[in-house]
Protein backbone atom coordinates (compact mmCIF):
# COMPACT_ATOMS: atom_id res chain seq x y z
CA UNK A 1 0.00 0.00 0.00
CA UNK A 2 1.59 3.62 -0.98
CA UNK A 3 1.87 6.50 1.46
CA UNK A 4 4.11 9.72 2.12
CA UNK A 5 7.09 9.62 3.45
CA UNK A 6 7.94 13.39 4.77
CA UNK A 7 12.00 13.07 5.66
CA UNK A 8 13.74 15.58 8.24
CA UNK A 9 10.83 17.95 8.90
CA UNK A 10 11.40 19.63 11.82
CA UNK A 11 8.41 18.90 14.00
CA UNK A 12 6.75 22.33 15.38
CA UNK A 13 9.89 23.61 15.04
CA UNK A 14 12.01 21.07 16.99
CA UNK A 15 14.15 18.10 15.92
CA UNK A 16 13.82 16.40 12.96
CA UNK A 17 11.84 13.46 12.16
CA UNK A 18 10.35 11.39 9.55
CA UNK A 19 6.71 11.27 9.54
CA UNK A 20 4.80 8.69 7.59
CA UNK A 21 1.36 9.07 6.54
CA UNK A 22 -1.62 6.72 5.17
CA UNK A 23 -5.22 6.32 4.56
CA UNK A 24 -5.24 10.12 5.96
CA UNK A 25 -3.31 9.35 9.48
CA UNK A 26 -0.44 10.00 11.07
CA UNK A 27 1.10 6.05 10.90
CA UNK A 28 4.91 6.87 12.03
CA UNK A 29 6.86 9.12 13.48
CA UNK A 30 10.56 8.63 13.52
CA UNK A 31 13.02 11.14 15.36
CA UNK A 32 16.47 10.96 13.40
CA UNK A 33 15.00 9.52 10.37
CA UNK A 34 14.79 5.87 8.83
CA UNK A 35 10.77 6.68 9.55
CA UNK A 36 8.71 4.19 6.84
CA UNK A 37 8.53 0.57 7.05
CA UNK A 38 10.62 -1.67 4.81
CA UNK A 39 9.23 -2.89 1.26
CA UNK A 40 6.34 -0.04 1.84
CA UNK A 41 6.50 2.49 -1.56
CA UNK A 42 6.16 6.22 -0.59
CA UNK A 43 5.65 9.04 -1.78
CA UNK A 44 8.68 11.01 -0.59
CA UNK A 45 8.42 14.31 0.80
CA UNK A 46 12.35 15.99 0.98
CA UNK A 47 11.72 18.34 3.91
CA UNK A 48 15.27 18.69 5.14
CA UNK A 49 15.27 22.32 6.83
CA UNK A 50 11.47 22.77 6.58
CA UNK A 51 8.77 23.15 9.57
CA UNK A 52 6.39 20.87 10.15
CA UNK A 53 2.91 22.30 11.54
CA UNK A 54 -0.72 20.90 12.07
CA UNK A 55 -2.76 22.34 8.76
CA UNK A 56 -3.78 26.03 9.50
CA UNK A 57 -7.26 26.41 10.31
CA UNK A 58 -8.98 29.92 9.09
CA UNK A 59 -11.92 31.37 11.24
CA UNK A 60 -12.91 33.64 8.82
CA UNK A 61 -12.92 33.51 5.15
CA UNK A 62 -14.86 35.10 2.51
CA UNK A 63 -15.38 32.69 -0.29
CA UNK A 64 -18.20 34.92 -2.26
CA UNK A 65 -20.25 32.13 -3.58
CA UNK A 66 -23.14 32.25 -4.16
CA UNK A 67 -23.44 35.56 -5.46
CA UNK A 68 -20.34 37.34 -6.10
CA UNK A 69 -18.86 34.19 -8.75
CA UNK A 70 -16.89 37.47 -10.41
CA UNK A 71 -14.52 38.06 -6.81
CA UNK A 72 -14.29 34.35 -5.44
CA UNK A 73 -15.83 30.94 -5.42
CA UNK A 74 -15.29 28.68 -3.04
CA UNK A 75 -12.85 26.72 -5.55
CA UNK A 76 -10.63 29.88 -6.30
CA UNK A 77 -10.91 29.88 -1.88
CA UNK A 78 -10.03 26.43 -1.62
CA UNK A 79 -7.25 26.94 -4.16
CA UNK A 80 -6.03 29.98 -2.43
CA UNK A 81 -6.40 28.78 1.33
CA UNK A 82 -4.09 25.56 0.27
CA UNK A 83 -1.75 27.62 -1.29
CA UNK A 84 -1.70 29.56 2.42
CA UNK A 85 -1.30 26.12 4.52
CA UNK A 86 -4.99 25.75 5.53
CA UNK A 87 -6.62 22.41 5.19
CA UNK A 88 -9.95 24.01 7.13
CA UNK A 89 -11.30 27.46 6.18
CA UNK A 90 -15.00 28.71 7.84
CA UNK A 91 -16.53 30.61 5.30
CA UNK A 92 -18.66 33.54 6.28
CA UNK A 93 -22.56 33.83 6.20
CA UNK A 94 -22.55 37.51 3.44
CA UNK A 95 -23.21 35.71 0.95
CA UNK A 96 -26.41 36.93 -1.82
CA UNK A 97 -28.72 34.86 -0.63
CA UNK A 98 -27.68 34.67 2.87
CA UNK A 99 -26.31 31.54 4.78
CA UNK A 100 -29.39 31.81 6.88
CA UNK A 101 -30.82 28.58 6.44
CA UNK A 102 -30.38 25.19 6.38
CA UNK A 103 -30.25 24.52 2.80
CA UNK A 104 -28.02 27.52 2.11
CA UNK A 105 -25.31 26.09 4.43
CA UNK A 106 -25.42 22.72 2.83
CA UNK A 107 -25.08 24.18 -0.57
CA UNK A 108 -21.71 25.79 0.74
CA UNK A 109 -20.51 22.39 2.66
CA UNK A 110 -21.16 20.68 -0.76
CA UNK A 111 -19.13 23.07 -2.97
CA UNK A 112 -16.30 22.83 -0.63
CA UNK A 113 -16.10 18.88 -0.28
CA UNK A 114 -16.25 19.16 -4.10
CA UNK A 115 -13.18 22.03 -4.64
CA UNK A 116 -11.83 18.85 -2.43
CA UNK A 117 -8.49 21.26 -1.44
CA UNK A 118 -9.56 21.81 2.11
CA UNK A 119 -12.62 21.28 4.54
CA UNK A 120 -15.17 24.35 4.11
CA UNK A 121 -16.97 24.73 6.83
CA UNK A 122 -20.21 27.14 6.40
CA UNK A 123 -20.71 29.75 8.88
CA UNK A 124 -24.76 30.41 9.55
CA UNK A 125 -26.18 33.94 9.83
CA UNK A 126 -27.42 35.20 13.35
CA UNK A 127 -30.38 37.29 11.85
CA UNK A 128 -32.05 36.31 9.07
CA UNK A 129 -30.65 38.40 5.81
CA UNK A 130 -28.01 39.79 8.53
CA UNK A 131 -30.79 42.37 9.17
CA UNK A 132 -30.34 42.12 13.19
CA UNK A 133 -33.79 41.54 13.99
CA UNK A 134 -34.71 38.03 14.29
CA UNK A 135 -32.95 35.08 14.78
CA UNK A 136 -32.17 33.02 12.02
CA UNK A 137 -32.65 29.15 11.40
CA UNK A 138 -29.50 28.78 14.34
CA UNK A 139 -31.21 24.88 15.22
CA UNK A 140 -31.65 23.89 11.87
CA UNK A 141 -28.69 24.87 10.48
CA UNK A 142 -27.25 22.91 13.56
CA UNK A 143 -29.06 19.64 12.99
CA UNK A 144 -28.40 19.94 9.18
CA UNK A 145 -25.53 18.20 7.26
CA UNK A 146 -23.23 20.97 7.23
CA UNK A 147 -23.15 20.90 11.37
CA UNK A 148 -22.65 24.61 12.03
CA UNK A 149 -21.74 25.91 14.73
CA UNK A 150 -20.42 29.38 14.58
CA UNK A 151 -22.72 32.22 13.80
CA UNK A 152 -22.21 35.61 12.60
CA UNK A 153 -23.24 38.29 10.89
CA UNK A 154 -20.34 39.65 9.64
CA UNK A 155 -19.68 42.77 7.64
CA UNK A 156 -22.78 43.96 10.03
CA UNK A 157 -22.65 43.90 13.79
CA UNK A 158 -25.73 42.08 16.04
CA UNK A 159 -26.12 45.71 17.40
CA UNK A 160 -29.74 44.89 19.61
CA UNK A 161 -28.55 43.44 22.68
CA UNK A 162 -31.74 41.86 22.99
CA UNK A 163 -31.24 40.02 19.64
CA UNK A 164 -27.77 38.91 20.87
CA UNK A 165 -28.97 37.80 24.18
CA UNK A 166 -31.28 35.62 22.53
CA UNK A 167 -28.63 34.39 20.05
CA UNK A 168 -26.36 33.44 22.82
CA UNK A 169 -28.76 31.27 24.95
CA UNK A 170 -29.90 30.05 21.85
CA UNK A 171 -26.33 28.32 20.83
CA UNK A 172 -25.40 26.88 24.05
CA UNK A 173 -27.55 24.07 23.32
CA UNK A 174 -25.80 22.65 21.58
CA UNK A 175 -21.87 23.76 22.05
CA UNK A 176 -22.30 27.09 19.28
CA UNK A 177 -20.79 30.48 19.35
CA UNK A 178 -21.95 33.64 18.16
CA UNK A 179 -18.62 35.63 16.24
CA UNK A 180 -19.34 39.35 16.51
CA UNK A 181 -18.62 41.90 14.28
CA UNK A 182 -18.09 44.68 16.47
CA UNK A 183 -18.77 48.68 15.40
CA UNK A 184 -21.36 50.22 16.97
CA UNK A 185 -23.88 51.68 14.33
CA UNK A 186 -23.90 55.11 16.27
CA UNK A 187 -20.62 55.44 16.97
CA UNK A 188 -19.41 54.42 13.58
CA UNK A 189 -21.69 55.35 11.10
CA UNK A 190 -22.42 53.66 7.54
CA UNK A 191 -19.81 56.22 6.07
CA UNK A 192 -17.15 55.74 8.33
CA UNK A 193 -13.80 54.00 6.71
CA UNK A 194 -10.50 55.30 8.50
CA UNK A 195 -9.16 55.16 12.03
CA UNK A 196 -10.86 58.54 13.69
CA UNK A 197 -8.54 60.83 15.09
CA UNK A 198 -5.93 63.30 12.93
CA UNK A 199 -5.26 61.62 10.06
CA UNK A 200 -8.86 61.17 9.18
CA UNK A 201 -9.29 65.05 9.71
CA UNK A 202 -6.55 66.27 7.67
CA UNK A 203 -7.69 63.40 4.74
CA UNK A 204 -10.91 64.52 5.41
CA UNK A 205 -12.56 60.55 5.79
CA UNK A 206 -14.76 59.75 7.94
CA UNK A 207 -14.17 58.34 11.45
CA UNK A 208 -14.33 55.46 12.69
CA UNK A 209 -13.42 55.63 16.75
CA UNK A 210 -11.91 52.31 18.40
CA UNK A 211 -14.61 52.94 21.00
CA UNK A 212 -17.16 52.11 18.38
CA UNK A 213 -15.34 48.40 18.92
CA UNK A 214 -15.02 48.54 22.69
CA UNK A 215 -18.51 49.41 23.62
CA UNK A 216 -19.53 46.11 21.59
CA UNK A 217 -16.94 43.73 22.85
CA UNK A 218 -18.40 44.99 26.57
CA UNK A 219 -21.30 44.49 26.32
CA UNK A 220 -21.14 41.16 24.67
CA UNK A 221 -19.03 39.82 27.08
CA UNK A 222 -21.42 40.77 29.81
CA UNK A 223 -23.99 39.20 27.89
CA UNK A 224 -21.56 35.86 27.44
CA UNK A 225 -21.49 35.83 31.29
CA UNK A 226 -25.29 36.47 31.78
CA UNK A 227 -25.95 33.77 29.63
CA UNK A 228 -23.28 31.49 30.68
CA UNK A 229 -22.75 31.33 26.90
CA UNK A 230 -19.64 31.69 24.47
CA UNK A 231 -19.39 35.01 22.47
CA UNK A 232 -16.12 35.14 19.82
CA UNK A 233 -14.64 38.24 19.08
CA UNK A 234 -13.86 38.79 15.18
CA UNK A 235 -10.88 40.92 14.03
CA UNK A 236 -9.91 43.20 17.05
CA UNK A 237 -8.58 45.84 15.97
CA UNK A 238 -7.58 48.33 19.78
CA UNK A 239 -5.57 47.99 22.79
CA UNK A 240 -9.13 49.11 24.42
CA UNK A 241 -10.96 45.72 22.99
CA UNK A 242 -7.67 44.14 24.33
CA UNK A 243 -7.98 45.17 27.73
CA UNK A 244 -11.69 43.97 27.93
CA UNK A 245 -10.99 40.48 26.61
CA UNK A 246 -8.02 40.11 29.23
CA UNK A 247 -10.39 41.64 31.79
CA UNK A 248 -13.03 38.83 30.73
CA UNK A 249 -11.20 35.97 30.62
CA UNK A 250 -9.56 36.65 34.33
CA UNK A 251 -13.45 36.80 35.27
CA UNK A 252 -13.24 33.82 33.61
CA UNK A 253 -16.21 34.85 31.21
CA UNK A 254 -15.96 32.22 28.22
CA UNK A 255 -14.59 34.76 25.29
CA UNK A 256 -12.74 33.91 22.60
CA UNK A 257 -10.72 36.49 20.09
CA UNK A 258 -8.89 36.83 16.74
CA UNK A 259 -6.86 39.06 14.93
CA UNK A 260 -5.94 39.45 11.35
CA UNK A 261 -2.65 39.59 9.85
CA UNK A 262 -3.06 43.02 8.27
CA UNK A 263 -4.05 44.17 11.99
CA UNK A 264 -0.42 42.58 13.08
CA UNK A 265 1.39 44.92 10.64
CA UNK A 266 -0.11 47.42 8.44
CA UNK A 267 -0.78 50.94 10.52
CA UNK A 268 -3.71 53.82 9.62
CA UNK A 269 -0.47 55.59 8.00
CA UNK A 270 -0.69 53.64 4.84
CA UNK A 271 -4.16 55.85 3.79
CA UNK A 272 -2.23 58.88 3.18
CA UNK A 273 -2.29 57.95 -0.66
CA UNK A 274 -6.04 57.30 -0.27
CA UNK A 275 -5.16 53.85 -1.67
CA UNK A 276 -8.03 51.76 -1.39
CA UNK A 277 -6.49 48.37 -1.11
CA UNK A 278 -6.23 49.44 2.34
CA UNK A 279 -9.67 50.27 3.24
CA UNK A 280 -10.94 47.78 5.73
CA UNK A 281 -13.42 46.92 8.25
CA UNK A 282 -12.12 47.86 11.03
CA UNK A 283 -9.74 50.44 9.90
CA UNK A 284 -6.52 49.99 10.53
CA UNK A 285 -5.24 51.22 13.33
CA UNK A 286 -2.54 53.63 14.60
CA UNK A 287 0.99 51.81 15.86
CA UNK A 288 0.44 51.56 19.43
CA UNK A 289 -2.80 49.70 18.73
CA UNK A 290 -0.80 47.19 16.87
CA UNK A 291 1.47 46.65 19.37
CA UNK A 292 -0.96 46.02 21.76
CA UNK A 293 -2.37 43.64 19.07
CA UNK A 294 0.91 41.58 19.29
CA UNK A 295 1.26 41.64 22.99
CA UNK A 296 -1.54 40.02 23.17
CA UNK A 297 -1.59 37.35 20.44
CA UNK A 298 2.07 36.44 21.90
CA UNK A 299 0.07 36.35 26.03
CA UNK A 300 -2.80 33.85 25.10
CA UNK A 301 -5.56 37.05 25.23
CA UNK A 302 -6.22 37.07 21.61
CA UNK A 303 -6.61 33.11 20.74
CA UNK A 304 -5.71 33.07 17.34
CA UNK A 305 -4.88 34.73 14.22
CA UNK A 306 -8.20 34.65 11.23
CA UNK A 307 -7.41 36.09 7.95
CA UNK A 308 -11.16 37.90 7.15
CA UNK A 309 -9.92 37.13 3.65
CA UNK A 310 -12.23 39.42 2.20
CA UNK A 311 -11.56 39.02 -2.18
CA UNK A 312 -13.22 42.11 -4.30
CA UNK A 313 -13.80 42.54 -8.31
CA UNK A 314 -11.72 45.31 -9.31
CA UNK A 315 -15.00 47.52 -10.21
CA UNK A 316 -15.85 47.33 -6.44
CA UNK A 317 -12.28 48.14 -5.27
CA UNK A 318 -11.14 51.40 -7.93
CA UNK A 319 -13.56 53.57 -6.92
CA UNK A 320 -12.54 56.77 -4.22
CA UNK A 321 -11.60 55.61 -0.68
CA UNK A 322 -15.14 56.34 0.72
CA UNK A 323 -16.74 54.48 -2.35
CA UNK A 324 -14.40 51.53 -2.36
CA UNK A 325 -15.65 48.55 -1.03
CA UNK A 326 -14.09 47.21 2.17
CA UNK A 327 -11.61 44.97 2.87
CA UNK A 328 -8.01 42.67 1.78
CA UNK A 329 -6.92 39.22 0.70
CA UNK A 330 -5.31 37.42 3.41
CA UNK A 331 -5.50 33.65 3.30
CA UNK A 332 -2.06 32.93 0.76
CA UNK A 333 -0.06 35.41 2.88
CA UNK A 334 -1.30 34.90 6.52
CA UNK A 335 1.32 32.43 7.62
CA UNK A 336 4.30 34.74 5.80
CA UNK A 337 2.70 37.41 8.16
CA UNK A 338 2.43 36.04 11.09
CA UNK A 339 6.29 34.73 10.45
CA UNK A 340 7.87 38.25 10.11
CA UNK A 341 5.86 40.13 12.95
CA UNK A 342 5.58 37.55 15.46
CA UNK A 343 8.57 34.68 15.03
CA UNK A 344 11.31 36.82 13.57
CA UNK A 345 10.65 39.24 16.26
CA UNK A 346 10.95 36.76 18.77
CA UNK A 347 7.22 37.04 19.92
CA UNK A 348 5.93 33.18 19.22
CA UNK A 349 7.68 30.16 18.19
CA UNK A 350 6.16 28.04 15.60
CA UNK A 351 4.97 25.54 18.70
CA UNK A 352 2.83 29.16 18.92
CA UNK A 353 2.17 29.80 15.70
CA UNK A 354 0.57 26.47 15.84
CA UNK A 355 -1.76 27.14 18.57
CA UNK A 356 -2.71 30.08 17.08
CA UNK A 357 -3.37 29.51 13.55
CA UNK A 358 -4.61 25.60 13.91
CA UNK A 359 -4.82 24.06 17.56
CA UNK A 360 -7.32 26.78 18.99
CA UNK A 361 -9.32 28.23 15.54
CA UNK A 362 -10.27 24.22 15.06
CA UNK A 363 -10.77 23.83 19.22
CA UNK A 364 -13.33 27.45 18.63
CA UNK A 365 -14.69 26.12 15.71
CA UNK A 366 -15.42 22.74 16.61
CA UNK A 367 -13.51 21.14 13.88
CA UNK A 368 -12.68 17.80 15.27
CA UNK A 369 -10.41 16.67 12.62
CA UNK A 370 -8.13 19.62 12.83
CA UNK A 371 -5.72 20.98 14.97
CA UNK A 372 -4.47 18.30 16.46
CA UNK A 373 -0.80 17.17 17.53
CA UNK A 374 1.77 15.54 15.01
CA UNK A 375 1.45 11.80 16.51
CA UNK A 376 0.69 8.37 15.34
CA UNK A 377 -3.12 8.08 15.14
CA UNK A 378 -3.76 11.41 14.69
CA UNK A 379 -5.65 12.48 11.07
CA UNK A 380 -2.89 13.97 8.66
CA UNK A 381 -3.40 17.32 7.79
CA UNK A 382 -0.15 19.08 7.87
CA UNK A 383 1.38 22.13 6.46
CA UNK A 384 5.31 22.34 5.61
CA UNK A 385 6.99 25.91 5.96
CA UNK A 386 10.19 27.18 5.03
CA UNK A 387 11.49 29.48 8.22
CA UNK A 388 13.73 31.22 6.44
CA UNK A 389 12.43 31.70 2.54
CA UNK A 390 11.98 35.71 1.61
CA UNK A 391 8.97 36.13 0.00
CA UNK A 392 8.56 39.43 -2.15
CA UNK A 393 4.55 39.10 -3.14
CA UNK A 394 3.36 39.22 -6.31
CA UNK A 395 -0.38 40.17 -6.38
CA UNK A 396 -0.42 39.01 -10.31
CA UNK A 397 0.64 35.49 -8.91
CA UNK A 398 -2.46 34.56 -6.51
CA UNK A 399 -4.38 31.89 -6.92
CA UNK A 400 -7.10 34.42 -5.85
CA UNK A 401 -9.86 35.89 -7.95
CA UNK A 402 -9.35 39.03 -7.07
CA UNK A 403 -6.07 41.41 -6.66
CA UNK A 404 -6.96 43.76 -3.91
CA UNK A 405 -3.71 42.13 -2.20
CA UNK A 406 -2.43 45.26 0.34
CA UNK A 407 1.39 43.05 0.65
CA UNK A 408 1.93 43.63 -3.20
CA UNK A 409 5.39 44.11 -3.33
CA UNK A 410 6.28 43.69 0.29
CA UNK A 411 9.09 41.20 1.67
CA UNK A 412 8.38 38.68 3.87
CA UNK A 413 9.57 35.89 6.11
CA UNK A 414 8.72 32.36 5.81
CA UNK A 415 6.98 30.36 2.80
CA UNK A 416 4.46 27.55 2.82
CA UNK A 417 6.27 24.40 1.19
CA UNK A 418 3.21 21.89 0.99
CA UNK A 419 -0.25 21.00 2.33
CA UNK A 420 -1.37 17.71 2.81
CA UNK A 421 -4.78 17.48 3.52
CA UNK A 422 -6.15 13.77 5.04
CA UNK A 423 -2.55 12.54 3.85
CA UNK A 424 -3.01 13.73 0.32
CA UNK A 425 -0.77 16.46 -1.17
CA UNK A 426 -2.86 19.96 -2.47
CA UNK A 427 0.59 21.85 -2.28
CA UNK A 428 4.12 20.90 -3.25
CA UNK A 429 7.15 23.20 -3.86
CA UNK A 430 4.31 25.89 -2.97
CA UNK A 431 1.97 25.17 -6.09
CA UNK A 432 -1.18 23.34 -6.30
CA UNK A 433 -0.65 19.30 -7.23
Amino acid sequence: MSSVLIKGARILGGDRADVTVRDGVVEDVTAGGRGGRPGDRHETIDADGLVLLPGLVDLHTHLREPGREDAETVLTGSRAAAVGGYTAVLAMANTSPVTDTAEAAERVLDLGREAGLVDVQPVGAVTKGLAGEELAELGLMARSRARVRVFSDDGKCVHDARVMRRALEYVKAFGGVVSQHSQDPQLAGATACCHEGELSGRLGLPGWPGVAEEVVVARDVMLARHTGSRVHVAHVSTAGSVEVIRWAKAQGIDVTAEVTPHHLLLTTDLLGDYDPTYKVNPPLRPAEDVEALRAALADGTIDAVATDHAPHARQDKEHAFVDAAFGMLGLETALSVVCTVMVEEGLLDWEGVARVMSVNPARIAGLDGHGHEIAVGKPANLTLVDPAAQVVVDREASVSLSRNNPWHDRKLTGRVVGTLLRGRPTVLEGALV
